[in-house]
């Protein structure tokens, strides 16, 4: 990465991290706003992460909708903190996607989109069909806040009950941020990120040189669940509650649309997309009957004059080609092995 780049994270860091808490202390609805944003990127980066082996994934709210029961179901009914629960969402949102991916990542076009389309409707039917285990329709109700969390006699985050939790939620997202897209970074920059570019340009010249591509769609689908895992358990922590239709297929759509807005040549445009677009949207609440109208002209409007996203744009951090984040070409980068 160029000093310049480095430069520019490191001010969108000091920013995200120092000041806006600093501006928006005591307003609980926009600290609320960002939270989510950032949240919503880190879901939408798994999805990004499935368009960069060619398919496209509209199933992101399945596994966001699985993430967030396991968690409650660990707090709720098992007495397990937050902390225990989220990599308890995680586990089960990945072994989920192996033993659905396996079969389903055979599928290639628009009978994959499909099929994960219908993940998401069959994640809420689910949670309702099984109400000795999820509560069915009611949901899971009243669960605490996230308690300390301590190793060794240290405690590395404080109660969420004993300071200000909107802060707190705001913190915790902007670690899960910084984390997700840190994951994400050095995966596409890895020799690993390189076989699944592969997949994208040609899985059958990627086959021919001995490339397993079946195991390398269960690993991207894998991390792309994780993502998916971490939000949901985040969101129901957060909220406090979980219900079937916490996550819809609306929501999936919208994951989609975050990258499609953002930039798929770009790994950071999920993040980009989520920001400018949930943001826009709640900017938009005040229009009352006018905002699913005005909002779908802004987006009809982005796609027509940047097809290719915001990060098409000629700006310090975009690039207008398929990136790998790296500024190095791909023969002076040393391939770990």
């Amino acid at each position: 990465m160029k000093p310049k780049k480095i430069a520019l994270l490191a001010l969108f860091l000091l920013i995200y991290l120092v000041g806006i808490p600093l501006v928006l202390k005591g307003k609980p609805y926009f600290l609320g706003v960002l939270t989510t944003a950032s949240v919503l990127s880190v879901i939408s980066a798994g999805v990004w992460l499935i368009f960069y082996i060619g398919r496209i994934n509209i199933g992101q709210g399945a596994f966001t909708l699985v993430g967030g029961y396991t968690s409650a179901i660990l707090v709720s009914r098992l007495g397990c903190s937050f902390w225990t629960s989220l990599v308890g969402a995680v586990v089960v949102t990945v072994l989920l996607s192996i033993l659905i991916g396996m079969p389903l990542l055979r599928l290639k076009g628009v009978y994959f989109s499909m099929i994960t389309l219908s993940l998401t409707e069959t994640a809420r039917l689910a949670a309702q069909s099984f109400p000795s285990i999820t509560n069915g329709a009611k949901g899971i109700l009243n669960l605490p806040l996230p308690g300390a969390l301590k190793i060794g006699g240290l405690t590395l985050v404080p109660d969420f009950a004993t300071v200000d939790k909107h802060l707190a939620f705001y913190y915790l997202g902007a670690l899960l941020l910084i984390v997700g897209f840190a994951v994400l970074y050095r995966i596409v920059n890895s020799r690993l990120g390189w076989l699944f570019r592969s997949l994208q340009q040609n899985e059958d010249l990627a086959s021919s040189f001995g490339v397993d591509v079946p195991r390398l769609r269960v690993i991207a689908l894998a991390i792309c669940a994780a993502f998916a895992g971490v939000g949901g358990a985040f969101f129901v922590a957060m909220q406090q509650s979980v219900y079937p239709a916490s996550f819809t297929v609306q929501d999936s759509t919208y994951f989609l649309l975050y990258c499609f807005l953002g930039g798929l040549g770009s790994v950071w445009g999920a993040l980009v997309g989520t920001f400018v677009l949930f943001i826009s949207f709640e900017m938009l609440q005040g229009l009352n009957q006018y905002q699913p109208l005005i909002y779908s002209l802004i987006m009809i409007g982005m796609m027509l004059w940047l097809p290719n996203g915001l990060l098409s744009l000629k700006l310090p951090w975009g690039r207008n080609h398929f990136v790998c984040a790296d500024d190095s070409a791909p023969e002076e980068r040393e391939v770990e092995r």
